[in-house]
């Protein structure tokens, strides 16, 4: 079952630290932003704003979720920062130095970095990186195609042992044929550098949620199979529409059964797979998909 999150890629989540700044379109309706408003009146957000650390108590959950998912043998991912940002510039360096040495003495979880810096990631990765932390995946938020055409190539220069991408909140179509120009993989497209990608409409945060056309999930789903790359279909959102319709799903729509077969697919890469809650299997779709090549 899940614990502390209601995100259905990973088991859990743990907050190091708390605040951001706002730097994409896809910031506009943060619910973490949201939360630091109405909980601590909005001090931990914005540039020159101070960034909360969290409690040692905090941090140290992961060490119980480290023997749990040890003595169970299974796949346990957890979301790093849900209220902040791992790369961000105003976090202290030794927070994240704190944050490598959580992950590296907790190989039996799987540690997802979501980011929309991942330009600043190569020069923030610490010395022993390597090519990339077992048990560390990074995966950059872009929102529309412009985001992607910049990001995903910064993103294809790291080393990491699952690279993906985030389009949530999608807030246009991503079309991932296109080449990266310059680097070690000048010429390869885009899509090809990848090996998950997640798609989500978004949710009511205060305010009116923006447009999810359904048609720009199943072009990622579509371009997910011919590139034999995971992919997971995360949620509908608040305002789903197909053929400029709306259509309605229960909540937030994220009951998987509820989607068009072509989208219930909630796929991880490296053959590893998260198990559906009990209360929730008979809604859940998870499949087992190797990265290729």
């Amino acid at each position: 079952m899940a614990i502390e999150t209601g995100i259905s890629y990973v088991k859990s989540s743990l907050n190091g630290w708390i605040g951001c700044t706002q730097i994409s379109p896809g910031c506009d309706a943060c619910y973490a932003m949201a939360g630091d408003l109405r909980f601590h009146g909005g001090k931990h957000w914005g540039p020159g704003a101070p960034r909360h650390r969290t409690a040692a108590s905090n941090w140290k959950k992961a060490e119980s979720w480290n023997r749990q998912a040890a003595a169970a043998g299974t796949f346990w991912p957890v979301f790093w920062n849900t209220q902040a940002d791992m790369f961000d510039n105003e976090v202290p360096d030794e927070w994240r130095a704190d944050a490598w040495n959580l992950f590296a003495l907790t190989p039996n979880l799987t540690w997802l970095l979501v980011t929309k810096r991942i330009g600043n990631a190569k020069r923030m990765l610490p010395a022993d990186w390597g090519t990339g932390y077992p048990n560390v995946w990074v995966i950059s938020t872009v929102v529309n195609q412009e985001e992607a055409e910049r990001d995903i190539p910064k993103l294809a220069e790291l080393d990491a042992a699952v690279k993906g991408i985030s389009h949530g909140p999608g807030l246009g179509p991503l079309d991932l044929s296109f080449r990266i120009e310059s680097g070690r993989y000048a010429g390869k497209r885009a899509i090809d550098t990848l090996d998950w990608i997640i798609t989500e409409g978004e949710s009511r945060q205060g305010r009116t949620p923006r447009e999810y056309k359904m048609e720009w999930a199943e072009s990622l789903a579509e371009q997910a199979s011919e590139a034999r790359i995971a992919f997971f279909m995360k949620q509908m959102g608040h305002l789903p529409t197909r053929a400029g319709e709306r259509v309605r799903f229960k909540g937030k729509g994220a009951h998987v059964l509820e989607w068009p077969k072509p989208l219930q697919r909630q796929e991880f890469p490296l053959g590893n797979v998260l198990v559906p809650e009990p209360e929730h299997a008979l809604r859940a779709v998870h499949r087992i998909i190797p990265i290729a090549g």
